[in-house]
């Protein structure tokens, strides 16, 4: 059975798709209409959370941004989008994807519902405040040689790159030139170019 990948053309499942053609892998995509289908009962059988992306390989489901793409550069290792396990840069990897899941994706969405986080409340909070979190995010940027592994592309770019392509597109975060510099680098590559549709202005 191949992959097949359960998405919305506006949805975050464009992310998928694009590191799916990264990695030159065939797949089945399958459109969910938004509120109907989604919701159905035969899909919430496959993602309790009536929501996309999500990736099925055979007998295996995977409904988390950052869990689909670990396990796509896992499986589909021979195309380079994950340091080797011998890596010193595999945990620095495994870094990036953690921190876009967690601490940036809960400050940014916190932001974004106007949650403000005390100075009393932050040592409660796993990301502190969305300031502590911007300031970890420009930091390590500032340390991408171009990307955030050096000069190997990972899917952790794909995660990464993506979510600040979309919240500055949606005026979400302040740029920066760390921001900036690195995102000019992943506008270099040859799939992202070829798919506009993705991430343009």
């Amino acid at each position: 059975m191949g992959l097949k990948l359960y998405s919305n053309a506006q949805s975050r499942g464009l992310v998928i798709e694009w590191l799916l053609i990264e990695l030159g892998a065939e797949f089945e995509k399958i459109e969910l209409a938004y509120h109907t289908e989604m919701k159905s009962e035969s899909y919430l059988k496959i993602n309790p959370f009536g929501k996309v992306p999500t990736l099925v390989d055979g007998d295996v489901v995977i409904y988390e941004m950052p869990a689909i793409c670990a396990y796509l550069a896992d499986k589909f290792f021979d195309q380079g989008l994950a340091p080797a396990l011998d890596d010193p840069k595999r945990g620095l990897y495994f870094r990036w994807l953690f921190f876009a899941a967690g601490p940036w994706d809960a400050a940014t969405t916190d932001r974004a519902l106007k949650v403000e986080i005390t100075n009393e409340q932050k040592m409660h909070i796993g990301y502190g405040n969305f300031q502590d979190t911007y300031t970890a995010l420009i930091q390590g940027l500032e340390q991408a040689q171009p990307y955030l592994c050096g000069e190997q592309f990972t899917v952790a770019d794909v995660f990464v790159g993506s979510m600040l392509f979309w919240q500055l597109k949606m005026a979400e975060i302040e740029s920066h030139p760390a921001i900036e510099k690195y995102l000019n680098s992943i506008k270099s590559r040859k799939n992202l170019r070829n798919n506009q549709a993705l991430f343009s202005d």
